[in-house]
């Protein structure tokens, strides 16, 4: 290490000829990729290595940095570069040196038995590698000869050693089948052969596992082949012995853990449900462990309760179908699902005691949904044998689900509680699933448990048995119609009742309410009983989330019935947006749930409100905006730009003609006159200016005051109009001030709903034509800075060809201009700009005929715009892309068929374009295959990332599983 001057510096990694793959400059590099400390020297070695590992001289050097005397990393990657020649260049093996490879590795092996254990498993699957290669023709008994050459007596290795050399590579060889890269064919045919061979590995395995005399290492290996084998699908049945010698296995603790995984393994492959006679003795051996596994549980053995769940889970849920379908079976089946209840409800809390419990959690569903796909006899059966089990799972579940002491909750890390939090949620969804078996009787159940706990005047009852009743209760709510429920009335009467002394209680009780909310739309006469509850909630930051989040839902599907409470509502929110009670993101909810609020009121009463609501932010905002720029007052003026908005999004007076999405965007309008938020905008229009005077150059501010103007469009339609012209002024001012893409997006949002209508066209043409003639300014410039504003472009330009071609008529817009800056767009690197500019030419091509400075630009530089695409295909674009280049070539094809035919043929005839991978055979077959295409757009596709792999060189690579 000292003499650092003769590292190989490179003479592994660079500086030495690329082909200088000698064993002393493997050596070198290998020192240096482990012990210099410098990283860039340590990368260069990395690669040089494995250019080394895939050369032709590896065969050479491998053998010889298996010496006994080289230490053990560097025989480590000399099994490495072996298994790697023999995996991925066996065609280069000459067929007649297969014998001496396999014979030398079996030496090696031997030698290595009793060697570095991690150089012996490298070997192991280097021969293993060899023999699936080898198998059935060339190797036929392959794995009846590696157990009979290990077992030969002659051997200098003592019996373990051998004996522990075989099992690793009985092990590695059905791992090797599995991430082998062997073709589809060869696959089948390798692992028919090795499902005949598990004749020659099961009886030794079984042999090794029951003889008294074999060392617990041996076990344990034996244990981990089995687990290794089944997963090839070997039939359950000849598994039989094997698996009732893991059973046995358990009691030995430290062979617990490999018994577990080779067991679960074993009955989970899905092919074992073909073998119910075996299915069902395991059953007994299963119910056989519950004396262990309450014994683990007494004594707060987590590991060992936790693998003999896994294993009553995994016969369970893999064959709850199987096993139900032996009706003559049915009590030892009940008995296996008692035990998978037991362990649902093993005492202790998730996470922090018990981590047994979650597992369980999929086979309720299992077994639910295979009981309620039989036909209606057999069903009628089950369900009346299962109806009290799923209500004795809905009261362990819900015991789970109770948060632990307030003192021991403090002690647990945000960790545990963020999984206790999602194991909640994993409970929560399970209850919503167990209500389709057990239906309304399921809510009555709850409600009669909640309301004894809350009436009975006998022992004092703890808030998290009640928070638990009312989480049960609001998981069902949450997803399932309950408007129909005779126990809702008495549930929202009991709520108020709840003694609120706890901050996980009180926001199930805010949630409980929102996920009723529908109901109390329903029936208005409730909303008294919990309104107050939830606006003395808004005051606690602590239930900032859960109150403001069930008063945005009360707003939104009550609001009709809410203008009684409309007064008290708005002094309430005004009250904790002042105090700053709240985040960021619950301000905006709230002001979410006042638009909503207010939508409902007559017009004067919105004025009144808003006027009450929104001055003191204006007022702010007027003072923010004599101030000199800095940090702290932009973030003020984003805060209050940002309320503006939200409110705006939700506030909406006009009713709409149609609900059906994807209807044309009609409402009917306001029939009191100007919209609200019309004459709200109006009055802070200037100060709106005002404040981007100084911020123009700012890409928050301006995002924020474009989103107050994008949100009022969406939500005001056609009750926009009076706005048009000023806004079309202002966009106007600011883009050509500093360019900014939330500027574009809100001319696109313009054009989408105001372009085809004539009284607005003058100004939103005047605006397009500027923003466009700036854009392409900019492009001039150099537009690489600037991806987001080139994809918004390009988003705009497809929008007014989509929804006002006529905006392409203009003699003032350079549609040649703006034809070449998409094709210059094309060869970004941003994928979300690529995908703008391909959309835009979707759109721009079928206009050919009917827009006339299209068609004509098309004519002229179309070409240009073939060879970016083609291009792009050759591998300069990513691959995720070529769908969007695909549409480009279809739109060709479709709309502009002679020109196309024409030039695809000259674009292509240059040798090398647009890959040098390509022969002219294969350009001439895409171009025929494509202008053939006409209908198919999917089949266009197709052709395109075949075209593709053909330019990357990597047709029939394993690469190709990317698509």
């Amino acid at each position: 290490m000292e003499r650092r001057e003769e590292q190989p510096g490179a003479a592994g990694a660079g500086a030495a000829p690329a082909l200088d793959f000698t064993v002393e400059n493997v050596e070198k590099a290998l020192h240096q990729l482990y012990y210099d400390p410098n990283i860039e020297n340590k990368n260069l070695a990395q690669k040089w290595l494995m250019q080394a590992q895939v050369s032709p001289q590896a065969w050479h050097f491998s053998w010889q940095l298996l010496q006994p005397d080289k230490v053990p990393e560097i025989q480590y990657f000399g099994a490495s570069a072996l298994h790697i020649k023999i995996s991925r260049y066996w065609s280069d093996i000459p067929t007649d040196q297969y014998e001496s490879l396999k014979a030398q590795l079996f030496t090696q092996i031997t030698h290595f038995a009793s060697g570095s254990k991690i150089v012996l498993t490298r070997l192991c699957v280097a021969l293993a590698s060899l023999a699936l290669s080898m198998m059935p023709d060339a190797w036929p008994c392959a794995v009846a000869d590696m157990v009979r050459l290990f077992q030969a007596e002659d051997s200098p290795v003592d019996g373990q050693g051998r004996c522990l050399a075989l099992l690793e590579l009985l092990t590695v060889l059905p791992e090797e089948f599995q991430t082998s890269r062997l073709p589809q064919y060869r696959k089948g045919l390798v692992r028919a052969s090795l499902a005949v061979e598990c004749g020659a590995v099961f009886p030794l395995l079984e042999q090794l596992l029951q003889q008294p005399s074999s060392p617990s290492c041996v076990r344990q290996k034996v244990l981990k082949c089995f687990s290794s084998w089944v997963q090839l699908e070997v039939p359950l049945q000849d598994c039989e012995a094997l698996i009732q010698a893991a059973f046995a296995a358990l009691q030995d603790s430290e062979l617990f853990d490999s018994s577990v995984e080779a067991i679960v393994n074993a009955i989970s492959q899905p092919d074992a449900q073909r073998y119910v006679n075996t299915l069902l003795k395991l059953i007994p051996l299963v119910l056989g462990l519950q004396d262990q596994l309450r014994q683990a549980v007494q004594n707060g053995d987590m590991e060992t309760s936790h693998g003999i769940c896994r294993i009553a889970v995994a016969l369970g849920e893999n064959h709850s179908r199987a096993l139900l379908d032996q009706v003559e079976h049915w009590q030892s089946f009940l008995a296996l699902v008692n035990m998978i209840m037991f362990c649902t409800g093993i005492p202790g809390h998730y996470p922090v005691n018990e981590t047994t419990s979650s597992l369980t959690l999929t086979f309720w569903y299992t077994l639910q949904d295979d009981i309620l796909s039989f036909e209606a006899e057999k069903q009628a059966v089950y369900q009346q044998v299962y109806r009290p089990v799923y209500f004795q799972l809905v009261d362990v579940l819900l015991h789970k689900a109770q948060f632990p002491s307030d003192e021991e909750y403090g002690f647990w890390s945000s960790d545990e509680k963020e999984q206790f939090r999602i194991y909640r949620v994993d409970i929560s969804d399970t209850l919503m699933y167990v209500y389709e078996m057990l239906g309304a009787e399921l809510l009555s159940n709850l409600y009669e448990k909640l309301g004894r706990l809350l009436t009975s005047s006998e022992e004092p009852y703890s808030w998290q048995h009640t928070e638990a009743l009312l989480y049960g209760f609001q998981s069902i709510a949450e997803t399932i119609d309950v408007n129909y429920s005779d126990v809702v009335p008495g549930l929202i009467g009991l709520i108020p009742r709840i003694s609120i002394s706890n901050v996980q209680l009180a926001d199930t009780v805010m949630f409980t309410i929102g996920a009723l909310s529908e109901w109390l739309a329903d029936h208005p006469v409730m909303i008294n009983s919990v309104l107050p509850l939830v606006l003395h909630a808004l005051g606690n930051p602590e239930l900032s989330v859960s109150s403001v989040s069930t008063l945005k839902k009360i707003c939104r599907e009550c609001k009709y019935d809410l203008p009684p409470y409309a007064a008290n509502i708005v002094a309430v929110s005004q009250d904790v947006l002042m105090k700053q009670i709240h985040k960021t993101s619950q301000c905006m909810w709230l002001m979410q749930a006042l638009g909503f609020l207010l939508s409902a009121l007559q017009v004067e009463e919105i004025l009144k409100n808003l006027h009450s609501l929104i001055s003191p932010y204006i007022q702010q905002l007027e003072k923010l905006a004599e101030e000199i720029p800095n940090p702290s007052n932009k973030l003020a003026i984003v805060h209050i730009l940002g309320l503006l908005s939200n409110l705006f999004t939700t506030l909406d007076v006009s009713h709409h003609e149609d609900d059906h999405e994807g209807s044309e965007l009609r409402k009917l309008p306001v029939p009191q006159g100007p919209n609200p938020v019309v004459v709200v905008l109006q009055q802070v229009f200037q100060l709106i200016q005002k404040v981007l005077s100084k911020w123009l150059n700012d890409a928050q501010v301006v995002e924020a005051v474009c989103a107050i103007f994008e949100k009022s469009v969406k939500t005001l339609l056609d009750d926009f109009a009076p706005m048009v012209p000023q806004l079309c002024e202002m966009l106007g001012r600011m883009y050509s001030t500093i360019p900014q893409a939330s500027a574009l997006d809100l001319t696109r949002q313009l054009v989408h709903i105001f372009a085809h209508e004539p009284a607005h066209f003058p100004p939103i043409e005047a605006l397009f034509l500027l923003v466009t003639s700036v854009t392409l300014t900019l492009f001039q410039q150099g537009p690489r800075d600037h991806p987001d504003i080139v994809d918004s472009f390009m988003q705009l330009l497809a929008q007014a060809l989509k929804r006002k071609p006529d905006l392409f008529l203009c003699e003032r817009l350079d549609v040649k201009a703006v034809f070449q800056c998409a094709v210059l767009a094309l060869k970004f690197p941003e994928a979300p700009t690529v995908k703008a500019s391909c959309g835009f030419f979707t759109e721009l091509l079928p206009r050919c005929g009917e827009v006339e400075p299209v068609g004509k630009v098309v004519q002229e530089d179309g070409r240009m715009l073939l060879i970016a695409v083609l291009e792009a295909i050759g591998g300069q674009a990513s691959r995720s892309l070529m769908d969007c280049f695909a549409d480009i070539l279809f739109a060709l094809n479709k709309h502009c068929f002679s020109l196309l035919s024409m030039w695809i043929k000259e674009a292509l005839q240059p040798p090398g374009f647009p890959s040098a991978r390509l022969s002219p055979e294969q350009k001439d077959t895409f171009s025929q295959q494509i202008l053939r295409e006409r209908v198919n757009k999917r089949r266009v596709k197709e052709m395109v990332k075949e075209f593709t792999l053909l330019c990357r060189g990597l047709h029939g690579t394993d690469y190709t599983a990317d698509y």
